[in-house]
């Protein structure tokens, strides 16, 4: 069945909006029918539980994308940005969770279909700015449902996610030309730099042979990329090398 198929027969499938009835079977709706359209806002025990749910999710998501051992294999920006993705990803599965269980297993099918649409009919490169659509689809989909202050909770939700996580950009920056009897010393040198203007080392790479060394860090909340610059420029010239820069 094609994903607008899908979507035109939503109505009829899922059955009376609240009781959880739907084209799989019948069921008690786990949501009082308050918590439905602008009636939610009033439902402040349904809002506190969502709230909630997004939160542990958020939580337990952050245990396993920040374990400890992540950092030690991490050796591009795309690597160092999979823990906030899977944060994110974390609260996406929540969000499906919560409108499945009140509208059934119909819903599911929804969101595979519209993820077949984003895989093979968005072009997107970025894995972030992936999370990101498929989180503002499923804000759609369940204000379609009905499911009015939730969609709003998940809104916010995301935004304060997205502000954590984007305000500190992550960036890689490559060290070439270094002098082959200082190459400890460069990388000293670069790494206290760094550490003096508040950034956060995710992980160090040195290649000797070929005079080069890596860094992959976040920029702090309020630093800028061409303060950072300047105080990398006043290194001394026989541990300086030539710096090229990539940010996500």
């Amino acid at each position: 069945m094609a994903t607008g198929g899908i979507f035109l027969q939503l109505p009829v499938l899922a059955g009376t909006p609240g009781t959880g009835e739907s084209f799989f079977g019948g069921g008690e709706g786990s949501l009082a029918p308050a918590a439905l359209g602008w009636g939610g806002f009033t439902d402040l025990r349904f809002m506190a539980q969502s709230l909630g749910v997004l939160l542990l999710a958020a939580v337990l998501g952050a245990i396993i994308g920040f374990h400890p051992a992540s950092k030690r294999t991490v050796d591009s920006l795309e690597e160092a940005e999979l823990a906030p993705v899977f944060v994110m990803y974390a609260v996406i599965g929540a969000v499906i969770g919560e409108a499945v269980r009140e509208y059934g297993t119909v819903v599911g099918f929804v969101v595979f279909g519209i993820g077949g649409l984003l895989r093979f009919r968005t072009a997107i490169d970025s894995t972030r700015d992936t999370v990101r659509l498929i989180a503002v689809t499923l804000v759609g989909l369940i204000a379609g449902l009905g499911l009015l202050a939730f969609a709003v909770i998940t809104t916010l939700f995301a935004f304060a996610l997205i502000y954590i996580f984007d305000t500190s950009p992550a960036c890689r920056i490559r060290i070439e030309g270094l002098p082959m009897d200082r190459a400890s010393d460069s990388a000293a040198a670069y790494r206290d730099q760094l550490k003096v203007n508040r950034c956060t080392i995710i992980a160090e790479r040195r290649s000797l042979e070929k005079k080069r060394i890596e860094f992959v860090f976040r920029l702090p909340r309020r630093g800028r990329r061409d303060q950072l610059e300047l105080a990398l420029s006043g290194i001394a010239a026989d541990l300086r090398g030539h710096v090229d820069w990539e940010v996500n």
